[in-house]
């Protein structure tokens, strides 16, 4: 038998370690710290190969940063601040993905009442930041070392006078941007909508309204999401826990179908969270708070419509926020009212989650990211 050449060893060595590393990533906690357990932000190693997550840092001494945004590029975090009536803001911190550590770098107003969402474009010039109680959006500017300018956009919706209760006015609640950075999407669940603006970062006022989806009254409109193939587009329900299917087509959004996440003979509030599709475009999830604390789970077909295929109990009350790894293997689900962040493994055949016993105990987790080590 011959021997194995020296090279030879060193390359598949080295494959093997880059497979590795390749499996773990940086997961970041957003929170509530008033009232609460947490201190702000949490940063985590997962293990994608094991379903294992091992404490790195957190960024302490911050008011509740609940819902977090990563820059493309890994280099900076962008945190909503939701504090009282004129106190909502926007924090920018650089991040250091070996460590972990959060170096706070500035904090402007959100230019609105109760910001709930945060995102920025791949390119790194502006974050986009939904005020819930404000009924509102902005866009604000980012510096080139990664801190933030004051708004230079807010649009304030007006109620459409016809809801009553959590939808008796605007409630802006997410802004999503398109797979190429072209388009956003604000979704105000108090007016039943989906605003539709052009984007141009260039631009000294870089978003234009073109459209506006409108929902079934009483629908409640929380979270977008696109499938990777970019034909599709998901919405989920707050006040129904209904999923809305679209094709996305150059910014439009065509409906295709409504189908309830909610089982036959649910009676319980209805209180619908998050949205995402898996990584291979095969599955999409919507979470469900108090009382059915679950999972749904549905296969896309080829025409992007879904088919209902199981439920998973999140082992937790209320599933503010949900995430699939990466890879695929994994969704952890955030249970802001019981303080702990579940591990699932998902079966990539089925769609369907089992519980691995893996959880962190985290002070009112709120919301979760990945991103590259």
């Amino acid at each position: 038998m011959k021997p194995v050449p020296f090279i030879c060893c060193l390359v598949l060595t080295l494959a093997v370690i880059t497979e590795s590393y390749a499996q773990k990533f940086n997961l970041l906690v957003g929170t509530y710290t008033r009232p609460g357990k947490s201190e702000g932000i949490y940063v985590y190693e997962f293990d994608a190969s094991t379903g294992k997550a091992a404490y790195k840092n957190k960024a302490a001494g911050l008011t509740n940063p609940s819902y977090l945004a990563l820059s493309e590029n890994q280099k900076f975090v962008y945190a909503v601040n939701e504090a009282g009536p004129g106190k909502g803001a926007v924090s920018a911190f650089g991040f250091d993905k070996e460590s972990g550590a959060l170096n706070l770098l500035n904090q402007v107003p959100s230019n609105g009442d109760g910001p709930c969402y945060v995102s920025t474009d791949r390119a790194g010039k502006h974050v986009f930041v939904a005020n819930y109680s404000g009924g509102s959006f902005s866009a604000l500017p980012i510096l080139p070392d990664g801190s933030l300018g004051n708004a230079i956009q807010t649009v304030v919706y007006k109620s459409n006078g016809a809801g009553k209760g959590q939808q008796e006015k605007p409630h802006a609640h997410s802004t999503v941007l398109s797979p190429d950075d072209t388009y956003l999407y604000v979704s105000d669940l108090g007016n039943d909508q989906i605003m539709t603006y052009h984007y141009t970062a260039t631009s000294p006022l870089p978003l234009i309204a073109i459209d506006s989806t409108k929902l079934p009254a009483g629908s409640g409109p929380r979270h977008l999401t696109f499938h990777p193939n970019k034909k599709f587009a998901y919405s989920v329900q707050e006040l129904t826990c209904d999923v809305f299917a679209y094709n996305y087509k150059k910014g439009r959004l065509s409906f295709l179908q409504n189908i309830s996440g909610l089982p036959e003979a649910y009676n319980g509030r209805k209180w619908a969270a998050d949205i995402h599709v898996s990584p291979d475009g095969k599955f999409l999830y919507s979470s469900n708070r108090d009382d059915a604390n679950d999972i749904a789970i549905f296969s896309i077909q080829k025409n992007g419509k879904l088919v209902s295929v199981g439920r998973q109990s999140t082992s937790g009350k209320a599933p503010r926020n949900f995430v699939i790894d990466p890879t695929g293997n994994y969704l952890l689900t955030a249970n802001q009212d019981s303080d702990s962040i579940i591990v699932f493994k998902r079966d990539k055949k089925t769609g369907l989650l089992t519980n691995t016993g893996e959880k962190l105990d985290v002070g009112s987790p709120v919301c979760l990211k990945f991103g590259q080590l």
